[in-house]
């Protein structure tokens, strides 16, 4: 285990000046984007503020990977990570090695953050995290394509693969042969659960397991949207596109490769810094529906803060918990890297609106995300996230039909549920 922590925490130490109580506070934060940027300036605030000191931990890119560092280390009672940072959906896998930071936050302060938030954080009544910022899934696309070749936003996933093979089949004549339709998080890790979910959903088909238990994930509508995304491949979207992360399908669309994208919002402020190639040519807006009969749905993401019941310093953990969740810090984070805010009331801020206009025109996206089903599977969800992206990557590769592969993870979904008493 020393040696395994040894390589976990990077050589990142912000010394701010000593005092007789100074401690160190380690805090492991997110690595997409500019995420581990924007969580350094802001904990080195609060160090300098306060005089303790931050390591800042190494975490890999993909979710599912940090859930398995995370386990790892709580199940270890190691004290080496004050402060998580904690998926939405994982409340109910790790909640039991977090202290319950309900003492530390009255009910005036708790009543700024979204309240179905809370909700998610609180299990078997202790508050166990609190809300960070929040993500639901978001179409990005080349406004300048789209208009040299007259075409309209799309409304749904079809009118999309239609207007993709327009614009590429447009742009290669032109000499462009690097464009590509589509790029998404394909590979078999978390955020292929997302993006899935978001197909499934959208279609009508669902959210795999339904609110009473019961695995739903065999029916029609769902085989028709994991078959449509399968017809995508080659055509539309690169087969490399089964290897992407958030930060692969980024790279490609930023590099200005791609004509739409879906990612979560952060990719905005990237997307439109100065040095990108596609700055001021990048439109957002919700998902497409599944069809004329289907419906527009975005997989509720984001992160939430806890402290390790296992830290030697659990108070002044907190505190750096209240500094990186207040108003002040969410709204800073929100101008510099498009993070959506936890707090009802910054969502009419001028200063965030104008830096990130898609916040005002989609707050309907943000509070009608659709919820992976992580509360009524709880310590079993990460097994359902993994039957369920496997059985959609490998017909996304080609192997087997969506019918074929979602009536065996049907089967298993239902034996590892006990017949819905999960």
């Amino acid at each position: 285990m020393s040696k395994f922590l040894a390589g976990l925490v990077v050589a990142l130490t912000f010394v701010a000046p000593r005092h007789a109580l100074a401690e160190k506070i380690s805090i492991a934060c997110g690595s997409v984007g500019q995420e581990q940027e924007v969580c350094r300036q802001g904990a080195e605030a609060w160090a300098k503020k306060t005089g303790h000191t931050i390591n800042l931990v190494s975490v890999p890119t993909a979710a599912d990977q940090q859930l398995a560092q995370f386990q790892q280390l709580l199940a270890a009672g190691s004290p080496d990570v004050d402060v998580y940072r904690i998926d939405v959906v994982w409340p109910g896998i790790v909640g039991n090695h977090l202290i319950d930071l309900k003492p530390y936050f009255p009910d005036t302060a708790l009543s700024q953050f979204f309240p179905a938030i809370v909700k998610n954080n609180t299990v078997n009544g202790k508050l166990i995290a609190i809300p960070w910022f929040t993500d639901a899934g978001l179409l990005y696309y080349r406004k300048d394509l789209l208009e040299k070749y007259q075409q309209k936003p799309p409304t749904t996933w079809q009118e999309l693969a239609q207007i993709a093979k327009t614009v590429v089949e447009g742009e290669r004549k032109a000499g462009q042969d690097k464009l590509v339709g589509f790029v998404f998080q394909g590979k078999a890790y978390e955020g292929l659960t997302c993006n899935a979910l978001e197909w499934v959903d959208s279609f009508g088909g669902g959210t795999i397991v339904d609110s009473s238990g019961k695995v739903t994930i065999y029916n029609p509508k769902a085989v028709e949207a994991i078959q449509f995304a399968a017809s995508l491949i080659g055509p539309v979207a690169p087969k490399g596109v089964l290897s992407y992360e958030e930060e692969g399908a980024r790279g490609v669309f930023q590099s200005g490769n791609a004509v739409f994208m879906r990612n979560w919002p952060y990719a905005w402020a990237l997307a439109n810094s100065k040095d990108s190639p596609v700055n001021g040519k990048v439109g957002v807006m919700a998902l497409p529906k599944g069809g004329p009969d289907g419906k527009s749905s975005g997989t509720l993401g984001g992160w939430q803060l806890g402290v390790s019941k296992y830290s030697k310093h659990q108070e002044i953990a907190v505190d750096l918990v209240k500094y990186l969740t207040s108003p002040e810090e969410q709204k800073r984070r929100a101008l510099v890297a498009s993070f959506n805010p936890t707090i009802a009331s910054l969502y009419k801020d001028q200063e965030i609106l104008k830096a990130n206009p898609f916040i005002g025109q989609l707050e309907a996206t943000f509070t009608n995300a659709v919820s992976r089903p992580a509360t009524v599977t709880g310590t079993k969800y990460n097994q359902v996230s993994t039957e369920f992206r496997n059985a959609v990557y490998a017909t996304l590769s080609g192997k087997g039909s969506a019918d074929a592969n979602l009536k065996k993870l049907q089967d298993k979904l239902v034996k590892l549920s006990n017949n819905g008493k999960w």
